[in-house]
């Protein structure tokens, strides 16, 4: 949008008219075509993303949280019951709906309603949920509900500067990368750079459209391959 000026002639951002501030996230599941999304609990989901995560033997999925890996269902279970349980952040479990099983968190976290600015974060894929459709319909349905359910106006990725698997997550979702934050934080005793990227609700219909039309299940072949490449969509 185009900036005005003042009475002075200084240019001020352009007016937010009529805003009224948006509701937190509801803790209900969000319901898709390969997944459906809920509030994490410790005992009807911990046992399935344990498991799953069993499956990544060298701890690569782990390298960039502050936390984890677990050695025990009990510490995950634990883990989950101490840190995990609250409005923010509000973590929720991807269920895939073909096995009915946990294999990915994902949480809303730095939830300002009064402005209309949400982050997505905390994001961990058990091996059989990478680079699944499963993996996009989830980020999906999370926007979705940001943007169309609640109405905010900023959705907010942010990760370590050398995570390059999710900076190019955020990229391939059509976050936009807005910059390195140096020296940001301190996490498993080492420094953090953190990248920044951002989704706002006037990039958010054409972000909807891409992504809705490569979850079309017509983009998939018998085999469930894409056809298209989330990025060949314009």
């Amino acid at each position: 949008m185009n900036q005005v000026v003042n009475e002075l002639g200084m240019p001020i951002g352009f007016p937010v008219e009529a805003w009224t501030a948006c509701d937190p996230p509801p803790k209900t599941p969000i319901q898709g075509r390969c997944c459906r999304i809920e509030p994490l609990d410790p005992l009807r989901h911990a046992a399935d993303l344990h498991e799953a995560n069993l499956a990544d033997r060298d701890g690569r999925i782990w390298t960039y949280l502050p936390y984890g890996p677990f050695d025990s269902l009990e510490d995950f279970q634990a883990w989950i019951s101490r840190d995990c349980l609250g409005d923010d952040p509000l973590f929720h479990a991807i269920i895939d709906k073909a096995s009915g099983k946990a294999v990915g968190v994902a949480s809303y976290l730095r939830i300002e309603p009064a402005i209309g600015v949400i982050e997505v974060g905390h994001i961990n894929y058990a091996p059989e949920l990478q680079k699944t459709a499963a993996a996009t319909e989830a980020m999906y349905l999370m926007m979705r509900r940001v943007f169309d359910e609640l109405g905010y106006r900023r959705y907010e990725w942010k990760c370590d500067a050398l995570n390059a698997g999710s900076r190019a997550a955020a990229a391939r979702l059509g976050f936009q990368f807005e910059g390195v934050f140096r020296q940001a934080t301190i996490y498993k005793g080492r420094n953090r750079d953190t990248a920044w990227f951002g989704m706002t609700d006037q990039d958010w219909p054409d972000t909807r459209r891409r992504m809705e039309a490569w979850l079309d299940p017509a983009n998939f072949d018998a085999e469930g391959h894409q056809v298209r490449r989330l990025s060949e969509i314009r």
